[in-house]
């Protein structure tokens, strides 16, 4: 399942969701820890592993 990565823009928490791609189109996102429904998506890097040798 993704992990996302938003910040509350009332009470500037960062937290993480992990929900399917279905759910996030759906669900109205909460922060946890004051509720407010202001977040914003933050975009953050990856690392990929890979079985083969490039």
């Amino acid at each position: 399942m993704p992990a996302y990565e938003y910040k509350c823009l009332k009470c500037n928490e960062n937290f993480i969701i992990y929900i399917s791609l279905k759910e996030k189109n759906e669900e109205i996102l909460k922060c946890p820890k004051c509720g407010s429904t202001n977040v914003q998506r933050i975009y953050s890097p990856f690392h990929a592993v890979t079985s083969k040798k490039s």
